[in-house]
């Protein structure tokens, strides 16, 4: 922690020094043009003062130097103007290298008046003042007062202190330059402390412009959840609303046919899906989406998808393929909620928009990942098309018109595959098809966990399972799909009670909602601290899951409860506590 403070740190004073010296060059070379402009005219006098020199050949070529000089800065001044100047490295040099033509062009002139007869002081003092003059000129960027402005005045400096009979000459033009290089120093003190300010204030500017960003982007996307999330809403009651009032209309009427009981029971759980995926994708979006990566047989995953979308596939007369490339040894390193939703996206939208042709998933592993490719015979999306399906909320026109969905499960497959360490990449031709590959992490070393690497026949165990939920729609819902997977229930009005329950009832499992709980149960005596705990814990929060884990749950389910979800998170329960190491408890179930 404090080294990561310690360079946020540095960063932010490099970050602010290299700010400072932006703004210290361009300030400089917006004055340029004016020590351009002023040398031009200090020229004149410079001849006349010149010609009272006694070396009329020596005062031509001097001259001569001080046009090369001109000439040569007259060059820089425009450089700066260019494209290339915008390379700060190469500007600050050059900057520094017009003041160090000035620099010589100065001390040559000193030399020349030092030989100059009875124009000598005159030229001199000419020659120092022209060298304050550069003082000024590098005075608002530091690195180039503190290079050039020695260099300027050591000529003229050097030529006073040659000869004794000038002391006190020599000794008023060191204090004049004393003075002078005391007020470049405070001059640029005060334009440092500017170009602070003027540094804060664009970074206030970008922070507010990106904060406005944020809101816009909050406001389309809160407008987007609201029209899908209605729209999917409304048609999903609709169904069920149709068949509740079948049941119960006038007329007398039969009870609802098990085809309606079907088409509302599908009309929900399409609705509960959007939900889900929509819950998922805002927590993903707000950052707090976590995943818990662990060894995952991942195949086992695609057969069980491939099996429930064949109905569907049937449905539509494509044909559904899985082909797994032998051997793949190890196990993937991936959250298996999370892996499965993402593969249950890419496969869904297979057969969602494939109208015809066939569908086809392949598995592969090779330099430690595992992929899954699939393919499909369906529309395809052009670049500008695909990168459309990426965006939450958005859908295709031209291939989804008709097709139900909220337009997140794309853009949450690639989220989630990022979250675990792995990716989704995508390969579209429009009237071709379409293939999206996921690829996570692989470890052909790991070890499969015993729920999943046993045998698939393997008859299920019925348990015996206390349950302790606070919302009595929650424990009702647990209640019915735990007896649905044919488990017995024991149910607790309360935390407390469940505590209770647990210490003097032979139980297998028990799931309950909060850490706390968690924790109580964990700290009974005997047998009883070694029951397998499930936490039921609100779909996205990434808190309550590392606080149930750190309290000692031996997996996590997550609301909504769904029949395979509960499945899964039961064989994880019963297999951490049977995993080595662990002390399982195997009692027998009435």
């Amino acid at each position: 922690m404090a080294k990561d403070r310690i360079a946020q740190v540095v960063g932010e004073d490099l970050a602010r020094d290299f700010t400072l010296n932006q703004q210290g060059m361009k300030t400089q070379a917006a004055l340029l043009p004016y020590a351009l402009a002023a040398f031009g005219v200090c020229l004149p006098v410079l001849v006349w003062a010149g010609s009272h020199a006694v070396n009329a050949a020596w005062l031509s070529a001097t001259f001569a130097l001080f046009g090369i000089g001109w000439a040569a800065f007259y060059a820089i001044v425009n450089w700066l103007k260019t494209d290339a100047a915008l390379d700060l490295t190469r500007r600050a040099r050059v900057q520094v290298l017009g003041g160090l033509v000035w620099s010589a062009a100065i001390a040559q002139l000193a030399v020349l008046a030092d030989g100059a007869g009875p124009a000598r002081e005159t030229l001199v003092l000419m020659s120092l003042a022209a060298a304050l003059i550069c003082v000024f000129f590098a005075a608002p960027w530091l690195p180039s007062l503190l290079i050039v402005a020695p260099a300027a005045v050591a000529g003229p400096l050097l030529v006073l202190f040659s000869r004794p009979q000038d002391a006190a000459l020599a000794k008023l033009g060191l204090a004049a330059t004393a003075l002078a290089l005391a007020l470049a120093l405070l001059v640029n003190r005060i334009l440092r402390s500017q170009y602070a300010l003027a540094a804060e204030r664009e970074l206030l500017i970008a922070d507010r412009a990106d904060q406005a960003e944020a809101a816009r982007r909050l406001a389309r996307s809160k407008s987007d959840l609201v029209s899908t999330l209605s729209d999917e809403i409304r048609n999903g009651l609709t169904g069920v609303a149709h068949m509740l009032a079948s049941a119960a209309g006038p007329g007398g009427r039969a009870a609802p046919s098990r085809q309606q009981l079907t088409a509302a029971r599908e009309a929900v759980e399409d609705l509960l899906s959007v939900l889900g995926t929509t819950v998922d994708a805002e927590t993903a979006e707000a950052g707090a989406l976590s995943v818990e990566p662990r060894p995952v047989d991942l195949v086992a995953i695609v057969r069980e998808l491939v099996s429930q979308h064949r109905p569907a596939a049937a449905a539509k007369g494509l044909e559904i393929a899985l082909h797994v490339d032998e051997p793949l040894a190890g196990a993937a390193i991936a959250d298996p909620a999370r892996a499965r939703q993402a593969l249950a996206a890419l496969v869904g939208n297979a057969v969602k928009f494939t109208v015809r042709g066939r569908v086809e998933v392949r598995v592969s592993a090779a330099d430690g990942r595992i992929a899954v490719a699939v393919a499909d015979t369906g529309p395809g999306l052009s670049d500008e098309e695909l990168a459309t399906a990426l965006q939450p909320f958005r859908r295709v026109a031209r291939t989804s018109a008709g097709a139900p969905g909220a337009g997140l499960g794309l853009p949450l497959a690639y989220r989630l595959a990022g979250l675990m360490g792995g990716e989704v990449r995508a390969q579209s031709a429009p009237g071709v098809g379409s293939c999206f590959t996921l690829e996570l992490p692989h470890d052909a070393a790991a070890a499969l966990p015993m729920s999943e690497a046993g045998p698939p026949d393997a008859e299920p165990r019925r348990l015996r399972v206390l349950i302790a939920c606070d919302q009595a729609l929650n424990a009702a819902m647990l209640r019915a799909t735990l007896e649905q997977l044919g488990h017995q229930v024991v149910q607790a009005a309360d935390a407390g009670r469940a505590v209770e329950l647990a210490r003097v009832c032979d139980l297998d499992l028990a799931v309950v909602e909060s850490p706390e709980t968690v924790a109580a149960l964990r700290g009974l005596s005997g047998d009883a601290a070694r029951t397998p705990v499930i936490a039921l814990i609100e779909g996205g929060d990434a808190d309550a899951a590392e606080a149930s884990r750190a309290a000692g749950a031996d997996a996590l389910l997550r609301k909504p409860v769904a029949a395979p979800a509960a499945a899964r998170a039961i064989a994880e329960a019963l297999a951490a506590r049977s995993a080595p190491g662990s002390a399982a408890n195997d009692r027998a179930v009435a």
